[in-house]
């Protein structure tokens, strides 16, 4: 009869990977705050998008429950988790339950690379960026899963337009990226960041010090949108063709996952932007004659106060552009692709190479 492995069984294990038990318990102290102050601040990415779309059309939005409606998102979850599981009857059911659970895994994955301080980063890898694209597009195995698994046609045309978008802007999005990468001479978002950091504040961003990098950063920037399916790429969804996409089908928890999911790549594409052009969690603020506003503004909490905050003013535009830009077709959605920001994604990046060689 086989025994439960002891104690010193699971350490000696652990220790094979440089993860002792007192600094695991470590990691997991730092990072259940940064879970909980994530999914708070996803959460409530829905209320700002309320929000920010009834002020643009001159209404107020939610306002009953609680102040200015602030607690209207918590009533929603509530709700969402008291509603009935529903599983349509010619539904493939094993697709149908992974898919809204392998969109949450690839979105939030990639949180561990993501550097929120000089100290604060969950795996400072030499390939973080390169993880960090390659695990988002984990999505589209989720999203291909949920319209395939519903058995509904709208839900599948929706999951294959998805599809083709993701994989699509793929591409302009990583030679943007690959750019930054030369700019720093490595793959590392920590280090990354790093090299964008200083007494002269913005001034040491690759977006203010380089005359080329405002073009992958706006390729980038343009591609993040569709691969998170955000106006004006929202056709994966376009409820007036589609109902709602690829997940018609979905309700009750379920499609509160696909939400935060939604939300997690919105924070994690605008995090990565700012990362790569940004200057990540580096102070904006230079020092100016005897007042060190840098060095006051660059410790580990403002890290992660500043990193968050670009994440959340790019979330802020990709709401402000879905109240303001149309749906392109589906013509449109690849032609800007293929025939603009594939072919000005290579040229930035041979302009980036010819930069780093003879500057």
């Amino acid at each position: 009869m086989s025994s439960s492995p002891s104690l010193n069984t699971w350490s000696d294990a652990l220790s094979g990977f440089s993860i002792g038990w007192f600094p695991l318990g470590l990691v997991i102290v730092a990072v259940i705050p940064l879970v909980f102050i994530a999914l708070y601040a996803l959460t409530y990415g829905v209320y700002g998008e309320r929000k920010i779309s009834a002020f643009m059309q001159d209404r107020l939005g939610p306002m009953e429950v609680g102040f200015w409606g602030i607690l209207q998102t918590l009533a929603d979850i509530l709700k969402l988790l008291q509603k009935e599981d529903i599983v349509p009857t010619a539904a493939d059911k094993f697709l149908f339950v992974i898919g809204p659970g392998v969109l949450f895994v690839g979105s939030f994955l990639a949180f561990a690379v993501l550097p929120f301080g000089p100290a604060f980063i969950g795996a400072d890898l030499n390939v973080g960026l390169f993880y960090a694209v390659g695990i988002v597009a984990i999505e589209v195995v989720g999203i291909l899963a949920a319209g395939w698994g519903s058995n509904n046609k709208w839900a599948l045309y929706g999951a294959v337009r998805s599809v083709a978008q993701i994989v699509s802007y793929e591409i302009p999005a990583s030679i943007a990226l690959l750019c930054a990468a030369m700019l720093a001479g490595t793959l590392s978002m920590q280090q990354i960041t790093v090299m964008q950091t200083g007494p002269g504040g913005f001034m040491h961003w690759f977006l203010f010090n380089n005359p080329i990098a405002w073009l992958p950063f706006l390729i980038y920037f343009i591609s993040s949108l569709a691969e998170t399916n955000r106006a004006p790429f929202d056709i994966p969804e376009a409820e007036s063709e589609l109902v709602a996409g690829y997940f018609t089908e979905y309700s009750g928890m379920k499609f509160a996952v696909i939400f935060l999911a939604e939300y997690g790549s919105m924070f994690m594409v605008s995090a990565v932007l700012s990362v790569a052009f940004l200057g990540g969690w580096a102070s904006p603020l230079p020092n100016i004659g005897g007042l060190h506003l840098n060095d006051m503004t660059n410790g580990p909490a403002w890290g992660a106060f500043w990193i968050i905050m670009k994440g959340f003013f790019f979330i802020f535009v990709q709401m402000w552009l879905r109240w303001t830009l149309p749906r392109l077709r589906v013509d449109q959605l690849m032609y800007l692709c293929w025939k603009v920001l594939t072919p000005f994604a290579l040229v930035s990046f041979v302009l980036t190479a010819i930069w780093e060689i003879y500057r």
